[in-house]
């Protein structure tokens, strides 16, 4: 029997008695662990060697990690600092004195209620009295992998590594021991092949190639696993919604992330002294603070919407209209800034019906974190300019838009908007948990935004939210799985974007 040279030598290192790991082996044969592992499957194929293997996984603390077990869990200093203030305390007080800042900030509050500590709601932070910080599972966990003690509750292990607290390492060992076969060959014998791994340029232009023989390549041998770069599930969903709108016969639009709250709200016929206008709803510019290129005739003919209405039919908000704050900076709150910059004609000059616009862009919005809601996200923005729309026309669109991902089950709810009449909410039910999940908001554009902007047809228009159509498509259930501190890894290696 002849055997290539690395496959003799460890089949004249293994041993009938004892199981060799194939590090022993390495040394034995002065090898490398590879080569060993490849020449001991390629004998396992002959008979000549049996090869068992068995995975030993180990846990140990991130860098962040060790910072929290020194420092203590976000969420639990923020359950100190609450408990001390005794009873309801505003928000950004508990969160001041628990010191916490930066990402901290979303970690405590995405962990807050989850663990029970308490709640948050409209800026307000409640501590429940029976919570035990030292009974966290999360925090004992820590304290043991740090003390060299293993957990058997993986939901706990599962949890931290999610959260990057905790690597989880496997480690394969193998062990080889000769066959019946591998003793009978070699007492009968074996001799070194001259075998060639791979064809050179030499081989081919001497024809030496046609007298070699050629080793055999295992493709079952193990090889390294590499994650290579790929585009964000996220964003390839993105670029699939642009192309099924484009082939709606859709036009792209695009805008500022930071803009003046006129093209933001007063626009859209949202009074000044909307709670949603306040500290507490957006997040306005510190620096710089303010705009100036508004069109003043514009800025006119909002005003006299927001103060006395349009028509006959219309009384307005007669609530203060300050143009100072109609110049304030802010992240946009909704793509429908874009809309109204559009409608206006300021951006790309007078609109003609008919006219189809949409963008895929990111909005920011003070919202309390929880599984269906983060502080940026993207919003699918939409219009239709045209002549004798209805609701029929727009239920028709998202029909026709959903279809293209496979959901067929729309349900519509009317609502109330400041700047739509009539206005419905868009929900579709999730494929996993089976409930109705809300995923947008449309409706036609009333009097009081069209007039002022110079529009003297209908408009309908929406506002749907990406990461709630990737929760329909994919069955995920909190939106931190695609982006933010809790993101699964896996899940953005291996998903793919429904068609």
């Amino acid at each position: 029997m002849k055997l290539p040279e690395a496959q003799l030598a460890v089949l004249e290192a293994a041993s009938a008695n004892d199981a060799q790991p194939i590090d022993r082996l390495a040394e034995e044969t002065d090898l490398d662990p590879p080569t060993v592992a490849g020449a001991a499957f390629a004998l396992e194929e002959e008979g000549l060697v049996g090869v068992t293997e068995r995975v030993e996984t180990s846990v140990t603390l991130t860098d962040e990690g060790h910072e929290y077990l020194d420092t203590g869990l976000p969420e639990i200093a923020l359950f100190e600092a609450a408990r001390e203030a005794d009873g309801e305390t505003d928000l950004g007080s508990v969160i001041e004195a628990a010191d916490l800042a930066g990402p901290q900030v979303d970690i405590a509050l995405s962990n807050y209620a989850r663990k029970g500590y308490g709640t948050i709601e409209s800026g307000t932070v409640t501590a429940d009295a029976d919570a035990d910080p030292d009974a966290d599972p999360e925090r004992r966990a820590l304290a043991a992998l740090a003390g060299g003690e293993s957990i058997a509750d993986e939901s706990v292990l599962d949890r931290l590594a999610s959260r990057n607290l905790v690597e989880r390492h496997e480690t394969t060992h193998r062990e080889v021991r000769l066959t019946d076969d591998g003793i009978t060959a070699l007492m009968e014998g074996v001799e070194t092949a001259d075998t060639v791994g791979q064809v050179t340029p030499e081989l081919l232009t001497t024809g030496e190639w046609e007298d070699v023989e050629f080793a055999e390549y295992n493709v079952e041998a193990d090889a390294e696993e590499a994650h290579g770069g790929r585009t964000h599930v996220l964003r390839r969903t993105a670029e699939r919604v642009k192309d099924v709108l484009v082939g709606m016969g859709f036009e792209e639009m695009d805008g500022p992330h930071v803009d003046a709250d006129f093209w933001i709200n007063d626009c859209l016929f949202m009074p000044q002294d909307h709670p949603a206008r306040t500290h507490w709803g957006r997040f306005e510019m510190d620096q710089p603070t303010e705009i100036d290129d508004l069109p003043e005739d514009l800025v006119e003919r909002v005003r006299a919407a927001h103060r006395d209405g349009v028509g006959p039919d219309s009384d307005g908000y007669h609530s203060p209209w300050e143009a100072e704050f109609a110049r304030e900076l802010a992240l946009r709150g909704h793509t429908t800034s874009l809309s109204s910059r559009y409608l206006s004609g300021f951006e790309v000059g007078e609109l003609e019906p008919p006219q189809r616009f949409f963008s895929v862009e990111k909005v920011y919005r003070n919202d309390t974190l929880d599984a269906t809601h983060l502080l940026e996200f993207f919003q699918i923005e939409g219009l239709v300019m045209a002549e004798n729309l209805s609701v029929r026309d727009l239920m028709g669109t998202f029909t026709e838009f959903y279809e293209q991902f496979g959901i067929t089950d729309l349900e519509f709810k009317p609502t109330y908007n400041p700047y739509t009449e009539p206005s419905f909410e868009l929900f579709g039910e999730h494929p996993v948990t089976g409930e109705i999940v809300e995923i947008g908001n449309s409706g036609l554009f009333r009097p009081e935004m069209l007039e002022p902007l110079g529009v003297d047809c209908d408009v309908m228009a929406w506002g749907l939210a990406l990461e709630r159509l990737l929760m329909l498509t994919h069955g995920f259930e909190d939106i931190r799985d695609v982006h933010g501190t809790l993101v699964d890894l896996d899940f953005l290696r291996n998903a793919e974007v429904v068609y």
